[in-house]
């Protein structure tokens, strides 16, 4: 394993970002590490990138060794032209941390990241030791106000001339971007932690609710008012629950 060290001042934390590029098949992946301790991978979000975990991975890398990586086609990530399907996200991540070393690790995973994570659960259990599912895709089909949100900043991009930040996601199996999993969700045999907003836009927390019910170790924090991104939005809240999840035998 080779990686080359891409360190910076990150002006979040005021500390560098140790960022690396790691070769993983015929692509690189840009992640960032911090800390020492039991492996736990950060996943992001279908509309961000690795740096929406900075202060998360401060607030844990006094216990923890944190991996967060820039989703293949996001952030410093090498980007193909195609798209991506959800298999593609996990068959990359799944190389990523086997290029890395890591055999098991939490898993923390926001929106597309939770449901990159649930299926790295339900293909290769042994490398998920917890999960952690933050507003993630595949409990219910998008909601139409957070379907308008996302079209809309797509057409302003385009119509202002402004290069797409984030990769196209294509069909898999004739199936859409919902990539709905509740007929697996008893499948699952690792303790659970589910964190949601009250009211999310894009994946209400009806579906949550009947995920907590189909998952055998599950539990299901609701954080008050709106949004989609509970652990930035709460965010010291949000780090003091994923501790003491950690911390649990």
């Amino acid at each position: 394993m080779t990686t080359c060290p891409q360190n910076s001042t990150d002006p979040q934390n005021g500390g560098p970002t140790n960022g690396h590029r790691l070769k993983v098949g015929d692509s690189h992946i840009y992640f960032r590490k911090a800390g020492s301790g039991p492996p736990v991978v950060l996943l992001h979000g279908g509309a961000g990138d690795s740096s929406e975990w900075v202060e998360t991975m401060a607030a844990l890398s006094t216990t923890h060794t944190l991996y967060a990586p820039d989703l293949a086609g996001f952030g410093s990530s090498d980007r193909n032209k195609d798209g991506y399907r959800l298999s593609d996200f996990v068959e990359s991540t799944v190389e990523f941390l086997r290029t890395l070393g890591v055999d098991s690790a939490v898993m923390v995973g926001h929106s597309l990241g939770g449901r990159i994570g649930l299926e790295i659960a339900f293909l290769h259990p042994r490398m998920v030791s917890r999960l952690v599912l933050i507003d993630t895709a595949g409990f219910s089909k998008l909601g139409r106000l957070g379907s308008f949100l996302g079209s809309a900043a797509w057409r302003l991009r385009k119509l202002m001339r402004h290069p797409q930040p984030y990769p196209r996601f294509i069909k898999e199996n004739g199936a859409y971007a919902d990539w709905m999993c509740l007929d697996k969700l008893s499948e699952l045999k690792v303790p659970t932690l589910m964190v949601w907003s009250r009211y999310d836009p894009y994946y209400p927390l009806a579906g949550a609710i009947k995920a907590k019910q189909l998952i055998p170790q599950a539990r299901l924090e609701v954080f008050p008012g709106y949004g989609h991104a509970p652990h930035r939005k709460e965010r010291d809240s949000f780090n003091r629950i994923l501790l003491a999840f950690l911390a649990q035998s």
